[in-house]
């Protein structure tokens, strides 16, 4: 059993961590604010900083929110880098920038220790099952030692190319992901307001050509208005900013994606950063004068 530091235990991290701690390995933690007392009662054991999560662990797993969270338990105070030595690796599960990504390996190889970028898509019904996908970016040997680490916690594990490539796949992902909600709720607002039971056009759809993973969960999140995270629309934003600003600088159009954007900025300025994504719905209602399932007058 291996010695895991694991920072980062919000939404997405603690089911994480608990699940590595259920297969019997040893597990340094850390997070901004107190340790989960599940997690220490099942044998965890609380550290008061980054270095020392990284000194006393052979492998450390960061799960933070945004690319400067990441940097700041890297290199801030006290921060892992400061614990890290040869053979040890550090695996960012986050979903940050892959330009970011490529910088911070390069600070981390320096110090004779190795980095994988490692996001995941699953959200938290997935974080606690162990069923999340996981995209890699770094080198064969360092995935090669991980990767039974990585089948704890996910099904779906692949090595995607160097460092920098696992955050560009999660970023493709996130495109995929909202033009998808975007498109579900369309369907949904429209067959709702035309006076077809939005509940029965979802379960059509479902034995279609339509049928998808969005439609099926979150398509009933719209139908049940079920907007408790999940996966946070302010989350899903920072997703798509990476997206669009990594677009700029290569030269790239992604007009849906800025669309999709802008109907999560719609949700935002109603109060909504911390529905969950499939509440992208919402900015369409107030569009339409419509909410799902509503009887049109």
């Amino acid at each position: 059993m291996s010695k895991i530091g694991f920072i980062g235990l919000g939404v997405m991290g603690q089911p994480m961590a608990a699940n590595l701690i259920a297969a019997g390995h040893t597990l340094f933690l850390r997070t901004r604010r107190t340790v989960p007392e599940a997690l220490v009662k099942a044998g965890g054991i609380a550290c008061a900083s980054g270095k020392e999560v990284a000194e006393k662990s052979d492998i450390v797993i960061l799960m933070a929110p945004d690319t400067p969270d990441v940097e700041d338990i890297l290199f801030g105070k006290a921060g892992v880098s400061e614990g890290l030595a040869k053979g040890k690796i550090v695996v960012d599960m986050s979903s940050i920038s892959p330009i970011a990504t490529k910088e911070f390996a390069q600070k981390i190889k320096a110090l004779g220790a190795d980095y994988l970028d490692a996001p995941v898509s699953g959200g938290e019904v997935g974080a606690k099952a162990a069923s999340l996908t996981i995209m890699v970016g770094g080198s064969e040997e360092a995935f090669a030692t991980v990767k039974p680490i990585f089948e704890k916690l996910g099904k779906n594990i692949t090595l995607v190319g160097g460092n920098g490539d696992g955050q560009t796949t999660k970023v493709a992902n996130q495109i995929i992901v909202a033009l998808n909600i975007e498109a579900v709720a369309e369907a949904l607002v429209f067959a709702s307001k035309a006076g077809a039971d939005p509940a029965r056009v979802r379960q059509a759809l479902m034995g279609g050509f339509a049928a998808s993973r969005i439609l099926e969960v979150h398509g009933e999140r719209m139908v049940k208005r079920t907007f408790d995270p999940g996966f946070r629309i302010e989350l899903h934003q920072k997703d798509l900013n990476l997206a669009l600003q990594g677009a700029k600088a290569l030269g790239v159009s992604l007009p849906n994606t800025a669309s999709a954007q802008q109907l999560f900025s719609a949700c935002v300025a109603h109060g909504g950063k911390a529905w969950d994504h499939s509440a992208m719905v919402r900015a369409l209602e107030i569009m339409a004068d419509h909410e799902v399932g509503k009887k049109s007058a």
